[in-house]
């Protein structure tokens, strides 16, 4: 499964220091999607999705799915037309509003019970759930849990200081046979503050080795004008599977 053929061999960064006390306030991320500062969106999907879909999936039917901060990623409608059950989490109600738009549905909107402010956008079939509220509210015993969770853009976006809250908030979501495909970006944290932000291998292994079998299955070369805009000389984008390891 490994696709490191014709990657460049970077040597990873063990100076992370000035991204650890970066801090991204929930106005800065609103202040995002309303400037339309979202490069991060891909209006054609994601390919690493379509590839690594039948890992996934694992031959499974009508599987719920969870999208961490999901903006108003495409795929979660087209997994739905598969027959699976989507959940999601954002901050921005702009993005899950603009989600059903852009995607033909209807969709009805209620207050989430205990969480001040927050609310629950469900499409009228009932299979894509949207929660509008900080990602730290929400629990297994408010979603369940998961047979795949679908992370791109999320640990990368969130506040490194919570990384270790957030993989903790991951792990209890997930179903004992779920497949957690995670993407991480790589680059050189001296020349960009984030968000995106760089996680290392080792974090990744520090923050789910105890509980997950990990395997990073594919590394790409992703370094366009929009990463040179940035300062950077080379953007890798790297993708990790991570299921729960067998119970002794």
């Amino acid at each position: 499964m490994d696709s490191f053929t014709d990657v460049p061999r970077i040597k990873e960064s063990s100076d992370i220091g000035q991204q650890q006390s970066r801090v991204v306030t929930e106005e800065e991320w609103l202040q995002k999607w309303e400037m339309r500062k979202i490069g991060f969106h891909k209006e054609q999907g994601h390919p690493v999705l379509r590839k690594y879909l039948d890992v996934l999936l694992n031959g499974r039917s009508g599987l719920r799915i969870f999208f961490p901060l999901c903006g108003k990623a495409v795929e979660m409608k087209w997994l739905a037309d598969m027959g699976h059950y989507v959940v999601g989490v954002e901050l921005s109600e702009c993005a899950l509003k603009e989600f059903f738009t852009e995607q033909n549905l209807s969709y009805s909107e209620a207050p989430i019970p205990g969480i001040s402010g927050a609310k629950v956008f469900k499409s009228i079939c009932g299979n894509i759930s949207l929660y509008c509220c900080n990602i730290y509210a929400l629990s297994s015993t408010i979603l369940g849990r998961f047979d795949g969770i679908w992370d791109r853009g999320s640990l990368v976006a969130i506040n490194p200081c919570d990384r270790e809250r957030y993989a903790n908030l991951m792990l209890s979501l997930m179903e004992r046979n779920c497949c957690y495909i995670l993407v991480t970006v790589s680059y050189d944290s001296n020349k960009h503050k984030g968000p995106p932000f760089y996680v290392p291998d080792s974090e990744i292994k520090s923050l789910f080795g105890k509980f997950c079998e990990i395997k990073c299955v594919e590394k790409i070369d992703d370094f366009s004008d929009h990463q040179r805009a940035w300062g950077l000389d080379y953007f890798l984008e790297v993708t990790y599977l991570l299921t729960l390891k067998s119970v002794p």
